[in-house]
């Protein structure tokens, strides 16, 4: 892996919470507004500029992108981002209940990317990549960092361990979730260089979050690339800001499903279908979840019970053909409800674990859907043997918690 310190534009210690955001990606324009209120240092302003508009502006609309660069320069001016001083890696930990997961912020270089070392699990969409690109560009910065994540490695572990027992230069707890954020700044040059050594020597490195994110600095690079006739490879633009956490710290939660309807069968046809190809059996009212692979549990007229798929029903030499929402997609979804494809069709919604079960089983009981099924989670072992393929996951397979937060350190070029 081909990476590099940078010397990032980040939040004075004492204003960082009101500066720092949650990700552009999981949550609405009318949240972002909502939680930005009264709070001009929220990063939201440049990572969900349209709420710098009048309510309902499209987030494509090309006045968002000149909101996006006015604040830029707003925050830069303000002195609510400074650069700093020299070229560092930073090591940025999140704590969820008593777990904690440990990652180096390093910026990577987009030909790892491009020729496959950086690898890839998910589909991308073409216009979500051309507005990440257009933000980037309009920019020239990347705000929200790519999540990525390494497998285990002893050296690395080792700065891990001592700059952990070191004091952070932030330490907060998000709103909302709950979750601390710490992070350490790490400028000593001998640690730079071995960090930059060690992670020289890594094969691969594998998304966990971030595909479009990707996807787009990646692009960003080409697009640059044709406008400098000096090009040499080791501009600032030919990389781009990311996170990596050793595979074993991570925590894949649950991505659940609820349907709005049966597709013409009644409760008990439904069961019945079922048992063509799982095993099932009624648990009672209680919220029951899976309690491990190949197990789900379905909501559906206030019980809930145990599916446990037959033998037969997977393979488990197919990376994709053994994972539980692949056979839930084609044995429950498809084959018994007619959902095709699970992007497009507007009868099906999919809640993160974070929510519990008493999400599924509220929107049942509200009447707003039919039925709820609880996966158990993909392991980061299925995830990087899919990516090892070469293959791509299922849509809407793995939930990561927690999430990266945007406004702690933005790379520019």
């Amino acid at each position: 892996m081909r990476i590099k310190p940078f010397a990032a534009l980040r939040p004075p210690k004492n204003i960082v919470e009101e500066v720092e955001c949650r990700a552009y990606d999981v949550l609405n324009s009318e949240e972002a507004r909502e939680e930005a209120a009264g709070n001009p240092k929220s990063m939201y302003h440049i990572n969900k500029p349209e709420i710098n508009l009048e309510p309902g502006t499209s987030d494509t609309d090309p006045r968002v992108y000149a909101a996006a660069a006015e604040q830029f320069e707003k925050f830069l001016s303000e002195g609510w981002l400074l650069r700093e001083n020299k070229e560092v890696y930073y090591l940025y930990a999140q704590t969820m209940g008593n777990k904690s997961q440990y990652g180096f912020v390093v910026c990577c270089h987009s030909s790892d990317y491009q020729e496959g070392r950086i690898m890839k699990h998910e589909l991308t969409r073409k216009d979500k990549e051309d507005d990440r690109m257009r933000h980037i560009l309009t920019l020239r910065a990347q705000i929200g960092p790519v999540f990525l994540a390494y497998k285990n490695s002893e050296p690395l572990q080792t700065y891990i361990n001592r700059y952990a027992t070191t004091t952070p230069e932030y330490d907060f707890i998000a709103p909302i979730d709950g979750f601390r954020h710490r992070l350490w700044v790490i400028s000593d040059d001998a640690d730079i260089e071995q960090i930059t050594q060690t992670f020289s020597q890594m094969p691969e490195m594998y998304i966990a979050d971030g595909h479009h994110r990707s996807a787009a600095a990646a692009r960003v690079a080409d697009e640059v690339k044709k406008t400098n006739p000096n090009h040499t490879g080791e501009e600032e633009y030919n990389y781009f800001m990311a996170v990596c956490f050793p595979h074993e710290q991570l925590t894949i939660l649950d991505y659940n499903r609820v349907v709005k309807d049966l597709n013409g069968l009644t409760d008990e046809a439904f069961l019945t279908a079922l048992q063509q190809n799982f095993s099932v059996e009624r648990m009672g009212a209680e919220n029951y979840a899976p309690q491990q692979l190949h197990e789900f549990s379905l909501y559906l007229g206030g019980a809930w019970y145990r599916l446990v798929a037959k033998q037969g029903t997977y393979d488990n030499a197919d990376p994709i053909g053994v994972l539980d929402v692949d056979i839930s997609s084609r044995l429950i979804l498809d084959e018994i409800l007619g959902i095709k494809d699970l992007r497009t069709d507007k009868r099906i919604d999919f809640v993160g674990g974070l929510r519990g079960l008493d999400e599924l089983k509220r929107r049942v009981d509200s009447g707003e859907m039919r039925m709820a099924l609880a996966l158990y989670p993909v392991t980061m072992q299925q995830l990087m043997n899919i990516a090892d393929a070469g293959k791509i996951m299922p849509p809407k397979a793995t939930w990561f918690e927690p999430k990266l937060r945007s406004g702690l350190f933005v790379h520019t070029f």
